[in-house]
Parts: structure tokens; sequence; C-alpha cells
């Protein structure tokens, strides 16, 4: 890895550690997509919301998209001057007279919450706020296997369908939303588009923008961009209309690592290595997808000598996160650098147990700088 030029031992674990060249190197190709294509680009920070690198992305991004009010204000706050959207499957009453404040984007999920809200828009539209509506929309078409991130799944709560599309209410919405993809390639894409535009496209010429949503593996070695590049021309040229994608992982896949040490090492059938990090608390995903993250200098499970059992430092018995092998035995006080850790692991941390939080570094210039450490602080913050 490229991250290895400077010497992780003087780091105090647990750490997550974003490579800023890395980062700008995926910055370069979402770039390349939007000057080939005029799309614009932003950033979907339930993914990555690292903002002490936002200043670093304004220059490749064209702004930030929100789940909610504080998702918007950190995006409206650490990326001025950039565009601020906001998709909420539903819009909490006492927050959203603020996100009018900020959003110059509102999506909504439902045509009761569009009807419910437009008062509160149309407000702050005639008190001089710049405001474009859009409806996200389901097109009941993905191809993902796991339903827990399916937004097309059978019951989803996400999107309207075609059946339950209110023509008659669309006076004041300038755009179209999907989002029906998760860690996929642009050929999922292509084949996406044609349900969309069956069932909405009649829709789409009446508006001014469309969001392709996230979950394009952009950034990802075997994506193929050209077909990306093909998809967004098509829809923009046959709808006249500006097209938006808002990446989340592909922001900062590979970017950044998360550094571990051991702490022991026990025996019940086969080693078993606990760590200072936790599957549960620092990289929740791994036991939410499920996945196995790569570590660096390691190998699957008998493929090297020595092989363990990695496990974090809670008292949940799953706290698991794989089997890993390595060369040589692993002693206490050795440090392990899962690789990327940049995404879906910050935004999800928590304080189960009281296991403290990673510190926060970001490697640039040739050194790593810490940008944030936590302490009982922020444990005790949170609860009373």
């Amino acid at each position: 890895s490229k991250m290895m030029d400077f010497d992780i031992n003087s780091l105090k674990t647990p750490c997550y550690v974003t490579d800023e060249r890395l980062l700008e190197k995926n910055m370069k190709i979402l770039r390349s997509v939007s000057e080939k294509t005029g799309c614009k680009v932003l950033l979907a920070q339930k993914a990555f919301s690292m903002y002490s690198t936002y200043p670093l992305m304004a220059k490749y991004l064209d702004g930030t998209t929100a789940s909610g009010l504080y998702e918007a204000k950190l995006g409206y706050e650490e990326m001025p001057g950039k565009e601020v959207h906001i998709f909420s499957p539903a819009y909490r009453p006492d927050h959203f007279e603020e996100i009018t404040q900020i959003c110059g984007h509102i999506i909504f999920n439902s045509f009761n919450q569009w009807k419910r809200f437009r008062p509160m828009v149309n407000k702050a539209i005639s008190e001089g706020r710049h405001i474009e509506c859009g409806i996200r929309v389901n097109p009941e078409y993905s191809e993902i296997a796991t339903d827990i991130y399916n937004p097309c799944a059978g019951n989803s709560r996400l999107g309207v369908r075609a059946s339950d599309f209110e023509e008659s209410e669309l006076e004041g919405i300038s755009g179209l939303h999907f989002h029906t993809m998760c860690e996929q390639n642009s050929d999922v894409l292509e084949r996406t588009i044609p349900h969309f535009e069956e069932k909405f496209g009649k829709y789409l010429s009446k508006m001014k923008w469309v969001n392709f949503g996230g979950g394009h593996h952009i950034t990802r070695p075997d994506y193929d961009v050209e077909r990306l590049v093909r998809c967004i021309e098509r829809v923009r040229d046959t709808y006249g209309v500006q097209v938006y994608l808002e990446p989340g992982e592909a922001v900062a896949l590979n970017a950044g690592y998360l550094v571990a040490t051991v702490l022991d090492v026990v025996h019940n059938g086969m080693d078993i290595a606990i760590l200072d990090a936790s599957a549960a608390c620092h990289m929740p995903d791994v036991l939410e997808m499920p996945y196995r993250p790569h570590i660096l200098y390691s190998g699957t499970a008998g493929e090297k000598t020595h092989t363990y059992r990695l496990a974090g430092n809670t008292c949940l018995a799953g706290d698991v996160i794989g089997d890993y092998s390595f060369d040589n035995q692993l002693q206490a006080g050795e440090k392990l650098v899962f690789c990327d850790m940049a995404i879906s692991s910050m935004v999800k941390n928590n304080t189960f147990n009281g296991v403290p939080l990673p510190d926060i570094a970001l490697y640039q210039n040739g050194h790593i700088d810490l940008v944030k450490r936590f302490g009982y602080a922020d444990f005790e913050g949170r609860l009373s």
C-alpha cells in the first residue's frame, strides 16, 4: 500500500487514517465525469463526513447531499458556497424551517410530505430563498441481493411508485430522484434507466433536473466510466435535464484505513487475537453487511502460516471481524491495518460498552496529522 511510507507504530490506536492522495485520486475520477458530461456530482455524507477533507473535495465536487438537518448543516457550513441537497424519508416538522434556510434542493419521499411542507417552502421562496423541490420515485427495479440495502424491495418505504404518482401535484416540483443501487457498476445503471423512463419518463421532460442517486462505484478500478458517461448523456439529451450523481462510497473508496493494536491472544479450538478495535463499535458494516475487510500483509484462513480469528474488545460474543492468516505469529502490541475504512465507519461508529472512539487522522504532505482525538467526555456526553 502507498500508505506504508510512514511509521504506523507511532500512532495511538485505534485510529482512522484517511490518505489525502488517495482521496484526491478519487476526486479526479469523479471530476472527469462531470467535465465530460456536464453532470453535477455531490458528496453523499451518509458514507463519508470527514469534514476536515471538505476543502479539498470542494475543489472537485459541486456540493453535498444530506439525509436530515444535521448532515445538511455540516455540508452548508463546511463546504461553503456549494450546493446543499437533502432527502429524508420523512421530515421532522420542527426541523423543516431551518432546512429551508440552508438547502437549495429539497427532495420529498411522498406527495403527502410535499403537500404538507409546500407552504413552508413557498414562504421561504417568497422571502428570497432559491429552493428547488424534487420527488423521489421508486422504479421498482434493482439488482441488489441484500434486502437491507435494497430500496426497491417489496414494501419499501423509499420513493413513490408509478401507481401512486400524483401528476396533478407537480407544480413547484423541478426534479425527480431515484436511488436503486449499492456498490454497483454502470451496467446496472444502464439496465435500470429504461425502467425509470418507462414509468416516469413522461414527467421528466417537464423537469429541470434528475438525480441518479448513489451506489455507483465510480472509483473502483474495474468501473466502466465510459458507460456511465453514455447513460448520463443519453438522459441529458433526451429530456433536456441537468443530471446529478450523489456517490457516497465512491468518494472515499479505498482512501482510508483503521489501524488497530493486538491486546491479547487466547486459544479456544483456534488462536483468537483480541484487538483494541471492535467490529460492533468501529466498523458496524462488518456485522451488518456482513463483510470481511482486508488487512495489509494478511491472507485468508490457512493461506499463510499462522491463522487467527480477530475479535473486538467488547462483551458482545459476536464482535468478530473475521479469520485471517499471517506469516508470523501475532504478538500483543502489534499493529494491524484494515483497508477501505474511510467509508461507513466514522459516520456509523458508536460507544457501545464504553469502548473509546478511534482517533481521526489525515495523511497529507508526507506526514500524518491528528485531526481529532476522542475521550471519556465523548462517551459521557451522549448519556445523562
